[in-house]
């Protein structure tokens, strides 16, 4: 079955190399052209806003999910097909699990890595089992790869992490993955 709903999870801001908007906005394009629907953040900046822009200007569907609290912070996206405003970060979270078949994980700070690590610690749970994959653009997430590696020589995981985390390297290859 083709993955047809995949949570992107980013930055609310471009970070430094110009790179990683190149990479969300070329993830956009395929993604809506490939039929497949974003569920992201619902903000209007930042990485989520260049992905959403890029599926929505491509003929694509992007559904967002932003807690009341973040409204002005991230700029809700006015533009997308769908916005779902809900009461907290906790019910965001879960709305886009719910709403996603697989996760893809862009460069991105604080927020972005507590996504990462909520989905990868559910699936460890067998709360879910949708593929994660980590976009290294421009190596940006090598030291935490470096990091993953270490727990897992240390003994702190419980099963073979790269079976819940598929480390890619561009979008291509990420679209290519759900083929």
């Amino acid at each position: 079955m083709q993955t047809k709903r995949i949570a992107v999870f980013c930055g609310s801001k471009n970070g430094n190399n110009p790179v990683f908007q190149t990479d969300a906005t070329r993830l956009g394009k395929l993604m809506a052209a490939n039929g497949i629907t974003l569920i992201y953040g619902g903000g209007n900046k930042g990485l989520m806003g260049a992905i959403a822009n890029a599926v929505m200007d491509n003929g694509g569907k992007a559904i967002g999910v932003i807690p009341e609290v973040l409204l002005e912070w991230e700029h809700q996206h006015e533009g997308i097909t769908e916005l779902h405003v809900v009461k907290d970060m906790h019910i965001r979270k879960k709305m886009m699990y719910e709403l996603c078949d697989a996760a893809i994980v862009l460069p991105g700070g604080n927020g972005t890595l507590d996504e990462l690590f909520e989905m990868l610690t559910w699936n460890t749970l067998n709360i879910h089992n949708k593929k994660i994959i980590l976009l290294n653009t421009a190596g940006y997430y090598q030291h935490l790869v470096t990091h993953i590696e270490q727990m897992a020589k240390e003994g702190f995981l419980y099963e073979e992490w790269h079976e819940r985390l598929i480390v890619l390297n561009s979008a291509d290859e990420a679209i290519a993955f759900f083929g």
